[in-house]
């Protein structure tokens, strides 16, 4: 897909905070703002909030104190615009349908136009060619996130929200997508926000990484990642690429012995 400069929203979270019934505090009040057009991850340990934070900026939670603008909108006048996208861990792909159709189904519930080139279009580019009319049950793991991919991608949304998108793949495959998935949302400015337990995935996909403690997410560190693309296995051995490694394993070791959080950058 060509770069569209109208794809780039900032995310601001202003004294954001999320506490559940029972009296569980998810999200410790925080300020935040993600640069538009910029792939930002958020790591940290299982349990802290990163998902919920997730969920506040896609309007899928009410936040309990503060508030998320998108590109100056509610998330629930983003979602209205069909202006963000989001994709699980899970690729719930509806089993009576085909890739094509499941792809080209979230066209149609975000009341856009019909548009098959681009559907198959997409299926090529997520490595899906050939495949256009299976069903998810005769797909591998990989394939099938593949596809939630593609039907993420097919309303070209301003804003990508992605929950551990690979996690439930074996690692060759978590890597092989993740090499392969960025560059049809990069380089055309959309704004990204990757939920990922991997120190190493969250260097070779983003732009910056925030680190956050334990529950109550607090902010840890904000790591720049300030690597050409494209990434590929040889940046392994790059000393700036496990330089990043090393202060993203040291933030995530501060915030678990529960020292003062630092501020963020």
């Amino acid at each position: 897909m060509p770069a569209d400069p109208r794809a780039r929203a900032e995310i601001t979270c202003t004294g954001l905070g999320k506490v559940f019934a029972g009296g569980i505090r998810a999200v410790a009040p925080l300020d935040l703002t993600l640069a538009a057009g910029h792939t930002t991850a958020l790591i940290g340990p299982s349990g802290c909030g990163k998902s919920t934070l997730l969920r506040l900026i896609a309007g899928l939670e009410e936040p309990t104190q503060g508030q998320v603008r998108l590109a100056g909108l509610t998330p629930a006048e983003q979602r209205r615009r069909a202006a963000i996208s989001i994709a699980f861990q899970d690729p719930s792909l509806l089993p009576w349908l085909t890739v094509r159709g499941n792809v080209a189904l979230a066209r149609k519930l975000a009341r856009q136009a019909p548009d098959p080139a681009l559907v198959d279009g997409l299926i090529g580019l997520v490595g899906l060619g050939g495949f256009a009319d299976t069903r998810p049950a005769a797909l591998s793991g990989g394939m099938r996130q593949r596809a939630a991919m593609a039907r993420a991608l097919v309303t070209e949304p301003e804003i990508l929200l992605l929950d551990e998108p690979f996690g439930a793949v074996d690692e060759l495959t978590r890597q092989q997508l993740a090499r392969d998935l960025p560059p049809l949302w990069q380089p055309r400015g959309t704004t990204a926000v990757l939920v990922t337990h991997s120190i190493h995935e969250a260097a070779m996909l983003a732009d910056r990484i925030i680190v956050l403690s334990p529950r109550p997410a607090r902010i840890v560190a904000d790591i720049a990642v300030p690597l050409e693309r494209p990434r590929g296995p040889a940046l392994a051995d790059d000393p700036a690429f496990r330089q990043i490694l090393a202060d993203a394993s040291a933030a995530l070791a501060l915030g678990d012995a529960g020292s003062p959080p630092l501020a963020a950058q």
